[in-house]
């Protein structure tokens, strides 16, 4: 309650949280709650149907998260040079955010491609029917044959909506996103069940209709962008040339790259945490899904409170700004995202209690979903922490920190953890679920330790070009 009261008596700085904060906030939480009903909407033709749906959206995460990595790691040196007013290294990183893009979306199309029905069937090896898993690949693959389309677009837009937000700009952004998907969610109910006198084209009409949000996105984004130079000054001439300066290629790849292969391997690891929990059964895998699409609503708070960390924290470094002020501000930051997340934490567990009975599913999924809901309520507020500590250290360009702190401990703890309990031992999956999630409270101390270093705290755009 203190912290609380400390905060709303520093106005100024409740003030920059929430410009910055709150329309990432209202943009993260009307997307993910279309994505839920999106999820509701593909849950009512069928459970083999939802558990397709739900396979492929794991595997495209990696690839999302591979963007999101791509993008922050030159989105770092967006936001000091921001704080600096250098126009001219905004427009090369942007540049670099745009090229790196355009070659995951390669890689990522020729994966899914090629790749597709192999990594859809490992999450089908567990306890069910063999004519539902037959069914679950089917589906999966149609999503997929669709989904892929979308990869680029998706990957420009974050190009574009990540600069604007580095560069002070969150409103269009958010702008997008919400009417993105608003398109998403009118064109998921016309050609999932067939309204309106279209076909009723299920899994696929649901693919069709992410897809054409995201190019809306886009064009919403780009539209905006380049209709307003004076406000956007990065982009005047922005495609001119491909000119990158090497000294801060080097510098953004050396920074950046950790980033990209730490959002590639934690979110990796995620998928294979997930396909740890699909040997309990096919059931397991509609659980999850009804459990993390829920999750994804509640979860706004502490990622919009960590992208806050990255771009305030970037932008104070980037100034020039006292390390004691830094310091204290980014002390704020992560006791604000924690103490709201006990909050919102309370709410998903209330919510939870009948959210699965949305879905057309068995009671048995119903009943699962409920139990690990409570569970991931309970480390909500360890989640928030750890994000901020993971945005703290990427301010200041510690992105092989990071990268220890985030995938590498994904990878020695959590998934070995997962791995040894679901191969090596008859444990059910809500006690497998428990331990893997109470890992998340030794990952505190780790953050704790490091962020109490203050080795982050510096300046890294002087002298880069």
């Amino acid at each position: 309650m203190r912290g609380i009261q400390k905060h709303f008596r520093d106005p100024g700085f409740y003030r920059m949280v929430l410009a910055v904060a709150l329309p990432i906030m209202i943009q993260n939480g009307i997307t993910n709650f279309v994505g839920m009903l999106d999820n509701i909407m593909v849950g009512q033709i069928g459970t083999v149907q939802m558990n397709g749906v739900a396979i492929v959206n794991q595997l495209m995460f990696v690839f999302n998260l591979c963007i999101f990595g791509a993008v922050s790691g030159a989105g770092i040196f967006t936001a000091q040079f921001s704080g600096s007013k250098d126009h001219e290294g905004v427009r090369y990183t942007f540049r670099f955010k745009m090229l790196i893009c355009l070659v995951l979306s390669l890689v990522g199309l020729i994966i899914f491609l090629t790749a597709g029905k192999q990594l859809v069937s490992t999450y089908l090896k567990g306890d069910g029917a063999p004519e539902d898993a037959a069914a679950t690949l089917h589906y999966s693959l149609r999503y997929l044959r669709i989904m892929v389309i979308g990869l680029l677009p998706f990957a420009f837009a974050n190009s574009y909506a990540g600069t604007l937000r580095e560069t002070g700009e969150t409103m269009v952004p958010m702008i997008s996103g919400i009417v993105a998907v608003l398109v998403n969610l009118i064109f998921n109910y016309i050609l999932i069940f067939g309204h309106f006198g279209a076909p009723a084209m299920g899994v696929e009409g649901a693919a069709i209709a992410t897809v054409l949000s995201r190019f809306v996105e886009l064009g919403i984004l780009a539209a905006w962008t380049h209709g307003h130079p004076g406000k956007n000054p990065f982009i005047v001439g922005a495609y001119r040339s491909p000119k990158i300066p090497l000294p801060l290629t080097r510098r953004i790849v050396v920074k950046g790259m950790p980033l990209l292969m730490n959002e590639f391997l934690w979110s990796f690891g995620i998928a294979m945490l997930a396909q740890c929990y699909s040997t309990r059964g096919l059931h397991v895998i509609g659980a999850t899904n009804i459990t993390n699409t829920l999750w994804n609503v509640f979860n706004v708070t502490f990622l919009a409170m960590g992208n806050a960390v990255g771009i305030i924290i970037g932008r104070l470094l980037g100034a020039g700004e006292r390390p004691e002020k830094v310091w204290e501000v980014d002390q704020k930051l992560i006791r604000f995202s924690v103490e709201s997340c006990i909050l919102f934490g309370l709410l998903y567990a209330l919510t939870g209690q009948v959210f699965p009975q949305i879905y057309n599913t068995t009671e048995q999924v119903r009943e699962l979903a409920r139990v690990l809901i409570l569970i991931g309520a309970v480390f909500m507020p360890f989640n928030a922490y750890t994000n901020a500590a993971y945005f703290t250290l990427r301010s200041g360009g510690k992105t092989l920190v990071t990268f220890l702190f985030d995938s590498c401990f994904v990878w020695t703890v959590c998934v070995p953890t997962a791995y040894c309990l679901a191969h090596f031992t008859d444990i059910p999956i809500v006690p497998l679920y428990l331990i893997c999630q109470s890992l998340e409270v030794l990952k505190c101390c780790v953050g704790f330790f490091m962020i109490h270093r203050k080795t982050w705290i510096q300046n890294i755009v002087e002298n880069s070009k």
